[in-house]
């Protein structure tokens, strides 16, 4: 694949339309996105193959959750960093998720403007 930036990102959600929509934004901003997949088992081992500088990680995946992803590539490579980008923004899932490690945490349906900035933050601490 042909780099056109400088942070690798992985997407990992369950609706095509919604990595669709990323991989387009994230174009624009000059990242690359270097994987994709629907459910943990394919992010887990799509993200351990790519090694990706950040994940953008539903919590609803196809057949479990983006915890289970999370949690599974920080014990194989803390060096990974996590935007979680889900609908499911209960205060709950936000800490959950924080204290797993999760770079940051952002709202699909109110914060979808701030994933570029998010990534780029996330991706230049773990490119350093």
């Amino acid at each position: 694949m042909i780099s056109n930036g400088s942070i690798k990102v992985f997407l990992a959600d369950d609706s095509l339309q919604i990595r669709e929509r990323v991989n387009a934004l994230l174009a624009t901003a000059r990242m690359d996105v270097i994987g994709q997949a629907a459910t943990p088992a394919a992010c887990i081992s799509g993200i351990l193959d790519t090694h990706p500088d950040v994940v953008v990680l539903d919590h609803q995946l196809e057949g479990g959750t983006g915890l289970q992803v999370l949690k599974a590539v920080r014990d194989a490579d803390r060096q990974v960093a996590f935007v979680v980008f889900s609908n499911n923004s209960a205060p709950a899932y936000r800490k959950r998720y924080l204290n797993e490690g999760a770079a940051c945490f952002l709202d699909k349906s109110t914060e979808f403007d701030q994933l570029t900035v998010a990534v780029a933050e996330a991706g230049r601490r773990a490119v350093h």
